[in-house]
């Protein structure tokens, strides 16, 4: 894998995913507790053994920049060829920011040229995955591909937001749409369609070749999968990899968190006693900063009704949390959160520095870094009462405080009442 690059597209909007990605990049938002979502694709790079990596940042990257410089630079040797290395918007090329996702690349084509690899991978940074690209570059050189491009079976109605293609029987692609309103069907499975992961491998002359020339086409959205892919199927040997969990013998786990809804259960799917993406998996280990944080204590136990007895059940509790007489059930904690006396909070997601006062209930919630909760107030309780609160319902019913909300500001009246 030393003649492998790969280019990790971390600069959307992630406008789907506000108010979480409000002051944030989109790869940038915690998940799991003590995570962030790019650590997954940097971790996959890593433990496939590549070492070479240009993170391409543009939008609210500040947090993101210092979260790869705290906990991803350190372990990589730049004298070996070994890096890790962040690349904001250069706008070398022209004056403007970037216009889709070839359009990004192509901005950056004099770093990666001079890199001189042989192979590049072309990453999401807001993709919830495991994936040993080794199999997937090995995959590539037998095919003798231009481009192989990572697919997953997902059901008809989710593959609207996706690519989706159509294969031979050698596994070549022959036909892709992008985002279509009714996407073909498996033949022989009429209920999935064959979607792209947006992770591409491409010999690196094809894809400069291609680059070039879509940057001269003035229609073009300068989009691999809008403009690139569908231009060069029939003249060229592109090809889909099917990701599958050599495991379980099933579609492998991938999730593409860009709504809240979809962040939401992703989260949760973390918490199950099984769950088909394992963090805990010490073969494939899942990297990201640690700061330096006590273990995470649970404190009194008291009996009888009126008893106070900090707890946690099928939860995820981070480091320098402490759950003081309170009650957590099917949540994740992140880093130095403090649960008090006779709170309860279930089925939410706290993002790290949370507070949740004595006597509240938090239920079905997303807090964002920061946040206090007062003494004895609800949330997730009156989907309606939170919404006239100030706060960001999702469709789901799930609500999400941010750090910007004024928490103490909306609820001052509703604390005195307590």
């Amino acid at each position: 894998m030393k003649d492998v690059l790969a280019v990790v597209l971390a600069g959307g909007k992630g406008s789907r995913l506000e108010p979480l990605t409000r002051d944030r990049a989109k790869p940038a938002v915690p998940f799991g507790g003590a995570y962030r979502i790019i650590d997954f694709s940097l971790s996959n790079c890593i433990n496939s053994g590549v070492r070479k990596i240009l993170v391409l940042t543009q939008y609210k990257a500040m947090s993101l920049d210092r979260h790869i410089n705290l906990g991803w630079r350190g372990f990589l040797c730049r004298e070996l060829g070994e890096f890790i290395d962040i690349v904001p918007p250069q706008q070398r090329i022209d004056e403007h920011w970037y216009q889709g996702t070839a359009d990004a690349v192509y901005q950056n084509i004099y770093t990666i040229e001079k890199e001189r690899p042989e192979y590049v991978i072309i990453l999401a940074g807001d993709h919830i995955y495991k994936m040993d690209y080794e199999r997937l570059v090995g995959f590539h050189k037998q095919s003798r591909a231009d481009l192989t491009v990572a697919a997953l079976r997902v059901d008809v109605e989710a593959a609207k937001q996706f690519g989706v293609m159509q294969i031979n029987t050698e596994g070549r692609i022959v036909g892709f749409d992008e985002k279509p309103e009714q996407p073909r069907t498996i033949p022989g499975d009429d209920d999935h369609a064959l979607a792209s992961m947006g992770i591409y491998v491409f010999s690196a002359r094809f894809l400069f070749e291609h680059l070039c020339q879509d940057a001269t086409r003035p229609s073009s959205a300068h989009d691999f999968g809008r403009n690139i892919i569908p231009s060069i199927i029939e003249s060229h040997r592109v090809f889909a990899f099917p990701f599958r969990d050599e495991n379980r013998k099933t579609d492998a786990y991938w999730r593409d968190v860009g709504t809240l809804d979809a962040y939401y259960e992703a989260n949760m799917d973390l918490i199950a006693v099984d769950p088909q993406l394992n963090i805990y998996d010490d073969r494939w280990p899942l990297r990201t900063y640690h700061a330096n944080f006590p273990p995470p204590k649970f404190v009194f136990a008291e009996e009888g009704p009126d008893g106070r007895r900090g707890h946690a059940l099928d939860s995820i509790v981070s480091p320098g949390s402490i759950i003081s007489g309170g009650r957590v059930e099917r949540s994740i904690l992140g880093p130095n959160t403090r649960i008090n006396s006779f709170a309860t909070v279930e089925d939410s997601i706290l993002f790290g520095e949370v507070e949740i006062g004595r006597h509240a209930q938090v239920r079905r919630a997303i807090l964002d870094k920061g946040v206090k909760i007062p003494s004895g107030v609800k949330i997730g309780y009156d989907l309606e009462h939170d919404a006239a609160r100030g706060f960001t319902v999702s469709p789901g019913g799930v609500v999400v405080i941010a750090k910007a909300d004024g928490v103490e500001h909306f609820l001052a009246d509703e604390t005195a009442q307590v």
